[in-house]
């Protein structure tokens, strides 16, 4: 009988903390706003065994939209074309070139925070991101027989896994006007996964792509409401 009471006290404390936070919540105007974003990304694969590489420019665009939930707390959402890949570098040799782009189609799902003014604002976006890889191309003027001593098992191998998935996350500064959201964000994305199979008898234990984007957004808000 004395468990039963305690836990009918404790249901009842629960229900409390529950309708006080509804009530805390019930005065914050939350929103949901839509648009588009266009950026550079800067790329590059982590190879294992190593290969000496750097980074490639490529472009990234796509929609946008986000939910402003509670105060300093929403939820973001993207699709987006973004190209990724690698550019190698030949430091003895810097006649040759190779790099390879792959383009992909994106969803990221991430947590956005945000703090200041009603027109000027910070934010940090983090979570995760699933792609997948639509189509690839080379740029090379290598032949069969130049730079022997180098590892170049990965220029014949084409993309093996084409689902790719990660965690993406970043700063940025949203500036609020009266015809929407003008927001510049700075982004790296580590992927989880490999473009290639990584079995033992494959030539690669690790090819993870990374990526760096800078990108310009603008949003508008489609409705508010209060709870």
């Amino acid at each position: 009988m004395k468990r039963n009471i305690q836990i009918v006290l404790l249901g009842l404390c629960s229900l409390t903390c529950v309708a006080n936070a509804w009530g805390q919540k019930k005065n914050f105007t939350q929103e949901v706003a839509v648009g588009g974003s266009f950026g550079m990304t800067f790329s590059s694969v982590s190879f294992s065994p190593s290969v000496s590489k750097g980074m490639k420019q490529g472009y990234t665009g796509g929609v946008i939209a986000r939910w402003i939930t509670e105060k300093n707390l929403g939820l973001q959402a993207e699709l987006n074309y973004v190209q990724q890949g690698w550019k190698e570098k030949f430091e003895e040799q810097p006649q040759f070139e190779y790099s390879r782009t792959i383009n992909y189609i994106e969803l990221p799902f991430m947590t956005h925070i945000y703090f200041g003014s009603d027109r000027v604002r910070f934010f940090f976006n983090l979570g995760p991101k699933i792609g997948y890889a639509l189509n690839e191309s080379t740029h090379s003027n290598l032949g069969p027989d130049d730079a022997p001593n180098r590892h170049n098992e990965q220029h014949d191998i084409p993309v093996q896994k084409r689902f790719d998935w990660g965690l993406c996350g970043g700063p940025g500064l949203e500036v609020r006007t009266g015809i929407g959201s003008f927001l510049l964000e700075g982004r790296y994305y580590y992927a989880l996964g490999d473009i290639f199979n990584s079995r033992r008898e494959n030539p690669f234990s690790r090819s993870a792509s990374q990526v760096i984007s800078a990108k310009l957004t603008y949003l508008f808000t489609v409705k508010k409401f209060t709870f």
